[in-house]
């Protein structure tokens, strides 16, 4: 309790506090080791949860900002290709001018045909560098959410292995100790497969 008597426990506190004076009672020495066994592993699985869960959060921010990156660089594609789309239509334009103007103005406008001709290159190296740049964001924003899920499943296990943990102190059943470690370290195995990026 605290120092003016009000205290709030939450529904862990309660029940472990419970399985406690239970034990204390019953006076069954098992019983009580089961209990400080339980509120260890609960105290070291609700650590790595929240770890896994910070992971989670990094990836998925990360996820979102490689894809805002991938936008950009796709507009910027975008802009390049209408610029290249401008440049053809100027060049077909000096091509068709070329085509009908006399003898003494065709060199002019084979020469400006030309220039578009060469301007057009330019462009398009550009767009294909922005439009690869944007593929590259958006495949590190896909490898990003694929982690994020897996730092999601690995937190979603160990909270199970935390409510079994509970149930396992409400109940004393044995074999939901054993589902509550088995849920634990399938919880950890998964956090291990993020972590490596698979």
């Amino acid at each position: 309790m605290s120092e003016d008597g009000f205290h709030v426990h939450g529904p862990h506190d309660h029940a472990l506090e419970h399985a406690i004076e239970g034990e204390h009672s019953e006076g069954s020495a098992g019983h009580g080791r089961m209990v400080n066994q339980i509120a260890m592993f609960t105290a070291i699985i609700a650590t790595v949860g929240a770890i896994f869960a910070y992971m989670g959060g990094a990836t998925q921010a990360n996820a979102g900002l490689f894809k805002n990156n991938a936008a950009l660089k796709k507009a910027e594609a975008s802009d390049q290709w209408n610029f290249y789309q401008a440049k053809s239509t100027k060049q077909a334009l000096a091509e068709l001018a070329r085509d009908l103007a006399p003898e003494a103005a065709k060199a002019a406008y084979q020469t400006k045909a030309e220039r578009y001709d060469k301007e057009k290159a330019e462009i398009k190296a550009a767009a294909e560098k922005f439009d690869a740049e944007s593929s590259a964001w958006d495949v590190q924003s896909e490898e990003q959410m694929h982690e994020h899920h897996r730092w999601a499943q690995a937190t979603t296990v160990l909270q199970v292995a935390i409510a079994l943990a509970a149930i396992a102190l409400l109940t004393r059943k044995k074999w939901l100790e054993y589902a509550m470690f088995g849920a634990g370290g399938l919880g950890i195995a998964v956090g291990v497969l993020a972590l490596m990026h698979v």
